[in-house]
């Protein structure tokens, strides 16, 4: 059961003995958990539940928001991860903003460093009370994110992508709050607090919302720009742009904790045309392909495509920090080829990728009944010429 934080859960857990609690907490979890609870029902009483809850919640974040910070169990799911708030925050440079659905503080705390100015607001008064911890001195107000209390802002938001039943949706207007509605939202607040802000800004809004990356673009008609985020080879969200804050229609960044970033838009040339495979394949990042810019980034790097409707590329030199695989050999594809081919490489480990054809890789593996020294990746594609495998060497991350 998901422990639910009352504001003087809040209070002691921003207090110095909260903070040292939790830090105990920490270390004990590290160690046993069972011990862990039997020791703090000992130690604090009704106050070891919350104290555990937030040790488990800062553990299950660490790395994606700053230590220490407060959180729900809802909240540390769809906290947006720092690099990709940073990113988000670097774009809105100098803009006035407003994060109508704030939670506890996760683009607060990279847009307090851009923003001209700043608010945040939420209708839950726990996740607020969080956020006045986490980001202190960012003006925080408890209001609907139809209703905002700022005017001329860029709105940002993050809605909620999950039904009363707990069930991920992927309809706009099952979000909390619905999408079409915060896309149309006009500033109907009469509050004392929106009287107070409105004389700091201005009319009108624009609105960037972060969301699933596998909403279909053609549910949301008013985002001019669909920008697919990766982070560390995953694909975090799609970021909807609205007309005011657009400089393309379609927009794919790739970012790493270990390097820069990059990106790629529709904007660039998209000559890439197909042929046949070079010394290396080329798998893009999956921001590229879910954006639809496989062939601007090949295009950008000299690549072709191994097949009109595959999104693997080729070419006589990868890319540099991508992971690709230098061919070795490849053929028609049939798993007791397959068998003899990795055997006579002496191939006793295999990772197998596969595009376009009905092949599960865990259910393959075994039945090539690998053995030697050697390890291979194996790229099966369904290509209009039928399908194809790719017996290759893995570089790169």
């Amino acid at each position: 059961m998901v422990y639910a934080f009352t504001l003087d859960d809040v209070a002691y857990l921003a207090s110095s003995a909260g903070r040292e609690a939790v830090l105990r907490a920490s270390e004990l979890v590290g160690d046993d958990r069972l011990r862990a609870v039997t020791v703090l029902r000992e130690r604090l009483g009704d106050r070891a539940a919350p104290v555990l809850e937030t040790a488990l919640l800062q553990a299950r974040v660490r790395g994606r928001v700053p230590e220490g910070w407060l959180l729900t169990a809802d909240a540390a799911e769809q906290a947006t991860a720092a690099p990709v708030a940073a990113h988000r925050a670097s774009r809105l440079a100098g803009r006035d903003v407003h994060d109508v659905t704030c939670s506890v503080g996760a683009e607060l705390d990279a847009l307090r460093h851009t923003a001209s100015r700043l608010v945040g607001s939420d209708l839950d008064p726990v996740r607020l009370a969080m956020a006045r911890v986490n980001v202190p001195g960012v003006p925080l107000v408890r209001a609907d994110a139809l209703a905002p209390v700022t005017r001329g802002t860029v709105l940002v938001a993050d809605p909620a992508r999950r039904t009363a039943s707990g069930r991920r949706t992927w309809r706009p207007a099952d979000f909390v709050p619905p999408l079409d509605e915060l896309a149309a939202v006009g500033d109907r607040s009469t509050d004392t607090d929106t009287r107070r802000l409105r004389r700091h800004f201005a009319d009108t809004h624009d609105l960037v919302v972060s969301t699933a990356p596998g909403l279909d673009p053609a549910l949301v008609p008013w985002a001019a720009e669909v920008e697919l985020v990766s982070l560390d080879g995953r694909v975090r969200e799609a970021a909807l742009w609205s007309r005011g804050l657009a400089t393309t229609r379609r927009r794919a960044t790739v970012l790493s904790t270990r390097g820069p970033g990059w990106q790629v838009t529709d904007a660039e040339e998209d000559d890439c045309p197909v042929g046949p495979a070079g010394e290396w394949i080329v798998d893009p990042d999956g921001a590229v392909v879910r954006a639809g810019l496989v062939r601007q980034y090949g295009a950008r790097h000299g690549l072709w495509r191994v097949d009109e409707h595959l999104a693997y590329l080729t070419g006589d030199a990868p890319p540099a920090g991508v992971r690709a695989f230098r061919v070795l050999e490849h053929g028609r594809y049939s798993e007791k080829t397959l068998r003899t081919t990795l055997r006579r490489r002496e191939v006793g480990r295999v990772e197998i990728l596969v595009r376009g054809l009905d092949v599960d890789p865990n259910a393959l593996r075994p039945r090539l009944k690998l053995a030697g020294p050697r390890e291979a990746t194996v790229v099966l594609a369904r290509l209009e010429t039928g399908p194809e495998a790719y017996v290759c060497e893995a570089y790169g991350p």
